[in-house]
This record gives structure tokens, sequence and C-alpha cells, in this order.
């Protein structure tokens, strides 16, 4: 699936957007792209269980 996360401008960012993810599932693979604010995420988890971790997190994806 594929995450467009607005405020995600840095690799700080990107590195908090990360771990909200692999807490959920650490064998997801993750690929971040700041300077798009693009997110590549394979996992098993539902988009909608990410996409209300990311928000908690400050991190909230663009629907």
């Amino acid at each position: 699936m594929q995450l467009h996360i607005e405020n995600m401008t840095c690799g700080g960012c990107a590195r908090t957007v990360t771990k909200v993810i692999q807490n959920m599932d650490p064998e997801a693979k993750i690929v971040t792209n700041p300077p798009i604010r693009k997110v590549d995420v394979q996992t098993s988890i539902s988009l909608e269980q990410i996409s209300e971790a990311l928000r908690e997190a400050g991190f909230p994806p663009k629907e």
C-alpha cells in the first residue's frame, strides 16, 4: 500500500513513521520518501489500523 503523509518532511519524520508501523508489524517492509511525502508499506496490517496509529503519532495519512 502507498500512503501520502503531508507532514513527513524530513528523515526524522520518516524514522518516526517507520517506527510506528514496525511497532505494529516488525516484519513490515517500509520505504519512505520524505521529499515527495510518500510511504510504501508491505504488511499484513490493515490500512485502517496503520492510518489510525499514524494519526495518533501526529502523521495522518491523506485519504
